[in-house]
């Protein structure tokens, strides 16, 4: 069976993947795009890469070279063409904790298990179980991301060198002022206003490029006095090296490293399947859930190994790369191996781009990531979704995105089993095939939700010595619902009457078989072209 899996998922990795449709070549304009596009990216990843080590409490190149080697490998195997992956701030503030406890040699080791669980989860194929996210949880998801993205930009704003990790995340930090705020505020707002203009006037760079090589070339020629990305940390370096994580190999190494391995690859999975859904969306392309798992897993366990803090999906890079033309998985490619030209060769160049460009093009990448619209159908939508969206989006900003994502599929399948629970009702008529008898027909699901309000419609006293129970409508789903039909069909049994169950569903007359409640088998139809009536046997789960 595993076999078969992995098949199915070495099929499903093409190189046709590298174009937008089937049918479509990567002409040399649809390569100038994608390369363009990895260029932008591999820019507005350096800061990040750097600030989200700095969170985590790790050297700049163990978060740069996790941007290079996770964005690598999603780009080549994963799930969804166009997406950016690397280290992101969703992980490193839970990273943070384990690595001022135990060093980061357990970090490494720690996403080498993250990597491993998350390839266990591809191939096991839960990736799908992303479909069970409703809108409203997708909509705060967006909002409260967009909001985080938005609100790490702000320590940029801050003196560098003065904003430190308190084993939490950053802190601290004394705010620019006077002329050098004023500056880097107007350079924001320029390479906002260059990003918004250059589509009108042309389209053959990508304008968030655009945004950072204007705002680049003016403040190096004028010689401006704003934060610069060098001033955060040095981005030089050599390539990655091989590195077995130097951890003791015994059972409470796994103790310590497990917990974390566990929290990080569900919040890497979480917010990289919201994204591939995100991406899809915006391209109209759907990806690959489980294969997106495996190639994740991939990617993390061979960071693991060379000395990087792992990663997952990026939304804000990936936006920046569907924004500026990137479909394909030339871009992410492309991205990678420009951060590590970045690395090895060009950091004298990139140090001296200005923080405020890069700001400038991630405050347009919230701009474009916020759900404008949920503001405008919050009073239009049921109160339950609204109240869903405004939640996950609160518990994005103050928590975290597992825990707002679990948190709002939660809140949205209680509303609906509160929902469904509610329409439960019967109708009464005599019987027309026996003579005297009561039938209810039942309306609505009978499940855990629902069991006390089936047990309310009927009326053991009053009912004939028959009473049918119609299930035409209805469906038997769960423990509590055979429990209920139990509990009734003792009640009339202990007032000397008989009840029996027509018209079950394949589904509720395997159920009820399963459990034992049925006395006999016959070979109705429950289509219902045949009806059957069955006789209840009770004491199977023992009343409690």
């Amino acid at each position: 069976m595993p076999r078969a899996m992995l098949a199915s998922f070495a099929r499903r990795i093409t190189t046709s993947d590298l174009t937008i449709l089937s049918d479509e070549k990567l002409t040399p304009t649809r390569l100038r795009i994608e390369l363009l596009s990895g260029l932008t990216v591999a820019l507005a990843l350096v800061p990040e890469a750097v600030a989200f080590a700095f969170v985590a409490g790790v050297h700049p190149l163990v978060g740069l070279y996790a941007a290079f080697l996770v964005g690598l490998i999603t780009a080549l195997i994963g799930g969804r063409p166009g997406m950016i992956s690397g280290a992101t701030g969703a992980l490193a503030v839970v990273m943070v904790a384990l690595v001022a406890q135990h060093g980061v040699e357990y970090l490494f080791a720690t996403v080498v298990l993250m990597g491993l669980l998350q390839i266990f989860a591809g191939v096991m194929q839960w990736g799908k179980f992303i479909r069970l996210v409703p809108h409203p949880v997708m909509l705060g998801f967006v909002n409260g991301l967009a909001i985080v993205i938005f609100l790490a930009q702000l320590t940029q704003f801050k003196v560098p060198g003065s904003v430190v990790s308190n084993g939490h995340g950053m802190t601290g930090g004394e705010w620019l002022s006077g002329m050098q705020l004023f500056l880097m505020l107007g350079l924001v707002a320029l390479t906002m206003g260059i990003i918004w203009a250059t589509p009108k006037i042309t389209k053959v760079i990508p304008a968030p490029l655009a945004g950072i090589g204007i705002v680049a070339a003016i403040v190096i020629a004028m010689g401006l006095d704003v934060p610069r990305v060098g001033d955060l940390a040095s981005i030089q370096g050599g390539l990655p090296a091989f590195h077995i994580p130097v951890v003791p190999l015994n059972y409470e190494t796994f103790q310590i490293i497990l917990p974390y391995a566990v929290i990080l690859a569900a919040i890497g999975l979480i917010e990289s399947l919201l994204t591939l859904n995100l991406v899809g969306e915006m391209t109209g392309k759907r990806g690959g859930a489980s294969q997106e798992c495996v190639a994740q897993g991939v990617a993390n366990t061979v960071t693991g190994f060379f000395g990087g803090m792992g990663g997952c999906a990026m939304i804000g890079q990936s936006m920046i790369n569907v924004k500026s033309g990137g479909r394909t998985r030339v871009a992410g490619i492309a991205a990678a191996l420009f951060l590590l030209v970045f690395i090895l060769f060009a950091s004298p160049i990139i140090e001296v781009i200005p923080l405020a460009a890069l700001v400038g093009v991630m405050f347009m990448v919230v701009i474009g990531t916020f759900a404008w619209n949920s503001l405008k159908i919050l009073a239009k939508v049921p109160l339950m979704d609204a109240f869903v969206i405004v939640l996950v989006t609160v518990v994005t900003v103050y928590s975290d995105l597992a825990v707002a994502v679990v948190v709002g599929v939660i809140v949205s399948a209680l509303a609906y089993a509160w929902n469904n629970a509610r329409r439960i009702h019967a109708k009464t008529r005599d019987s027309v095939t026996d003579h005297g008898a009561k039938v209810y027909e039942i309306q609505g699901p009978l499940f855990f939700g629902s069991a006390d309000g089936f047990a309310e419609l009927f009326d053991v006293a009053g009912d004939p010595d028959v009473v049918i129970v119609d299930f035409a409508d209805s469906r038997v789903v769960d423990q509590s619902a055979l429990q209920a039909i139990e509990a009734l069909a003792a009640k009339y049994e202990a007032a000397g009457k008989v009840i029996k169950l027509r018209h079950l569903s394949h589904d509720c007359h395997r159920l009820l078989k399963k459990a034992g409640h049925l006395v006999v088998d016959s070979d109705d139809d429950p289509d219902y072209e045949l009806a059957v009536d069955y006789n209840v046997r009770t004491g199977i789960l023992g009343g409690h």
